[in-house]
């Protein structure tokens, strides 16, 4: 059945939402920043945060001019992931043992990609709403957009400072974090005041995901119950 002239034109009036067009931008930064990242350590990631900002800027813009859509919330979720994705591949090949990094990158998607679909599942409307939730961190960190904004910052620039560190690929990671946190410079402040929120982060992805999977479970026992 051919669609109306009408509905092809509303459409394309929500793929060319601000937010939406911010989040193409997004994406061209990211490969523009990645295509330099063994060549210009500063230029990558001058464009890597400028993309993460943006992250932040097209959340605003859709709030301001009430152009909020599933496809704009999903087009973030799958830039931020396969950024931090692509960057922690890129120091698991710098520092060792590379495991921590590939660790860190499953745990990411997982935790995202359960929450989204027990999300679906549950019939909200957004993969934030954890209202409902027993766990005080997990509704602290949602509840709050500072408190969020903080920990996802603070992940952000520890890999980035240590993107910018690395020197060879045979780095230790954990003699890199003592060292530089040794010394008074921006760099060891930066990663002494992101340390918090990194691992505040990646506890949040552990209940994350625990929760998401209880969602699923949940749903099933009672899709068998009804039937």
């Amino acid at each position: 059945m051919a669609k109306k002239p009408g509905q092809r034109s509303s459409k394309l009036s929500v793929y060319l939402y601000i937010p939406n067009i911010i989040g193409y931008i997004r994406v061209l930064l990211n490969c523009f920043a990645f295509s330099q990242c063994l060549t210009n350590k500063i230029l990558f990631s001058f464009l890597y945060f400028l993309s993460f900002v943006c992250d932040a800027v097209d959340g605003w813009c859709a709030r301001k001019f009430n152009q909020v859509s599933t496809f704009g919330a999903v087009l973030d979720m799958v830039t931020d992931r396969i950024s931090t994705a692509c960057l922690l591949v890129v120091l698991s090949q710098l520092y060792k043992p590379g495991l921590i990094f590939l660790s860190l990158l499953a745990l990411d998607i997982a935790s995202h990609w359960l929450q989204m679909y027990s999300t679906f599942l549950t019939g909200k409307a957004s993969h934030k709403d954890v209202k409902d939730s027993s766990n005080w961190l997990f509704r602290a960190y949602y509840g709050n957009r500072m408190f969020m904004a903080y920990c996802c910052v603070s992940c952000e620039v520890i890999y980035l400072v240590l993107f910018y560190l690395a020197e060879n690929q045979t780095e230790k990671l954990v003699d890199v974090i003592s060292n530089n946190l040794q010394k008074m410079s921006l760099l060891s402040l930066l990663i002494g005041t992101s340390l918090f929120g990194w691992a505040v982060k990646q506890i949040i992805n552990v209940i994350q995901m625990k929760t998401a999977a209880d969602a699923c479970v949940l749903y099933d026992i009672d899709k068998k119950h009804k039937n």
